[in-house]
């Protein structure tokens, strides 16, 4: 999903796939509150809006290629990406109750991790991802326990590799099942 890292979005020409569009609905509607803190956003929310709407006139906009096969999948991006929008605001709410214990603000956080203060909102607004340095400085300065500061989730190719060569070594050898590395 690095296609859709803020940096990115303004180079897309399109989305490709169902995953990439329910992750573009999502980041449209944080940065639709978020323009209000900082104008310099509404470049890329309004391209988003230009994907989505695209991606849609495309995909979704003839009943009769309209199947199981594509719902399903539909289903399948919208329960990944309401996970990540649920791990992100659950992370987001412990690092703010943490911040408001220690008398600190999300700016005062900022200036400790050396960012500024709106590139601040995109990591804890999940727009862009905490370095590995962050998430420890998080973890150690407030006692998070890592498994709430760093997303479970796999790339896609990951899984499909992983899957493929579980098979190939005979899976049946061993204990792990393919639904243990499922995306969600």
């Amino acid at each position: 999903m690095e296609r859709l890292d803020i940096d990115n979005i303004l180079k897309l020409d399109a989305l490709n796939n169902e995953l990439e569009y329910e992750k573009a609905i999502s980041l449209y509607g944080r940065l639709r509150w978020m323009v209000k803190e900082d104008e310099t956003l509404n470049p890329i929310k309004e391209h988003l809006r230009f994907l989505v709407k695209q991606y849609e006139t495309e995909h979704w906009n003839d009943d009769s290629d309209i199947n199981e096969e594509k719902i399903k999948e539909s289903d399948i991006a919208e329960r990944i990406i309401s996970a990540e929008n649920e791990f992100i605001q659950k992370r987001k709410e412990l690092i703010k109750e943490k911040l408001k214990e220690n008398g600190l603000t999300q700016k005062d956080l900022a200036k400790i991790l050396g960012h500024r203060p709106n590139y601040m909102s995109e990591l804890m607004n999940g727009m862009r991802p905490f370095s590995r340095d962050d998430i420890v400085v998080i973890h150690r300065l407030f006692g998070i326990q890592l498994k709430y500061l760093i997303p479970p989730f796999l790339k896609k190719e990951v899984t499909s590799h992983i899957k493929h060569t579980l098979k190939e070594l005979k899976m049946n050898k061993t204990k792990i099942k393919i639904r243990d590395i499922e995306l969600i």
